[in-house]
């Protein structure tokens, strides 16, 4: 299932892009669109179908209510800004799972861009800003990012499902919940999405904003988890990694170490301030 939010143009793009997933019986695939005021679109004969979820604008309602929808034992999780290949679900399931497994982290590519490319693509896919390795550096607080990640649907279940309170960091506390009750976590990154990465630095930063008020919430929910930094100390540890960066890629006449150099504290810096943002979602009911 895919949760969307945006323009019917973005629907209808998003629609022929899931069509060459291959699906086998038993398989189901829906768009749960969490677009305020959402209506259902008509389903051409290869359009995935359309759910109205507007309710709450948060994607954990959204998968949640897309959840309800099937019946199938696995629940595959992508995000409308991915691009799956045709034989994902097959990937995901190759070998089986653990009996004890119930979540199974794919993996997540950001796109392959050109070094002429707008500075914030170029900087995630040098980066590999969304690789699930970002999240899985955590020990005890590595989480599946559902980006991409499949779950078993009893556990899903047992559970609870997803957070609906929260615009960001729902992932990671549903891998924390499923812990808790005995469940383990496989890594996936055979079964891997190429992420359409931001093409601006606003929307690079507002991404980096949002993420850091997920973390300020999961900290609050998990203590221990995810603790911030002092930002007078972040700021100077960024200005001065910003200086060296800029001289040695204007002694190489490098651009990617050019855009390293600003993008890497610009993204530090943006997580921590957004770690004092509201993390919750807006009622659009």
């Amino acid at each position: 299932m895919v949760p969307f939010r945006g323009v019917p143009a973005q629907l209808v793009e998003l629609q022929a892009t899931l069509a060459a997933l291959e699906l086998r019986d038993g398989d189901s695939l829906v768009i749960v669109d969490n677009t305020p005021g959402a209506s259902p679109l008509a389903a051409g004969t290869r359009a995935a179908p359309v759910l109205a979820a507007a309710g709450i604008a948060a994607p954990g309602y959204a998968r949640n209510r897309g959840a309800q929808q099937g019946e199938a034992d696995w629940l595959v999780f992508i995000d409308a800004d991915t691009v799956p290949p045709p034989d994902l679900l097959d990937r995901y399931f190759d070998p089986p799972p653990a009996q004890t497994t119930a979540l199974l982290a794919g993996g997540v590519r950001d796109e392959a861009v050109s070094r002429e490319a707008s500075p914030a693509a170029r900087y995630a896919h040098i980066r590999g800003i969304m690789g699930q390795d970002n999240t899985f550096r955590f020990g005890e607080w590595s989480f599946a990012q559902t980006a991409n990640a499949a779950c078993r649907r009893a556990a899903f279940e047992a559970v609870g499902g997803f957070r609906e309170d929260v615009r960001a960091g729902e992932d990671a506390d549903l891998t924390f919940r499923l812990r808790a009750a005995g469940w383990e976590v496989e890594r996936r990154e055979g079964a891997a999405v190429v992420h359409r990465s931001r093409q601006s630095v606003r929307g690079f930063v507002r991404q980096k904003l949002g993420h850091g008020a997920g973390a300020a919430w999961l900290a609050h929910e998990w203590p221990g988890a995810f603790p911030a930094r002092r930002l007078p100390g972040l700021a100077w540890w960024g200005a001065r990694r910003a200086a060296r960066g800029l001289v040695a890629a204007a002694v190489r006449r490098d651009r990617d170490r050019m855009l390293w150099a600003i993008f890497e504290p610009l993204e530090h810096l943006s997580y921590e301030v957004g770690r004092s943002l509201s993390n919750e979602p807006r009622d659009t009911r």
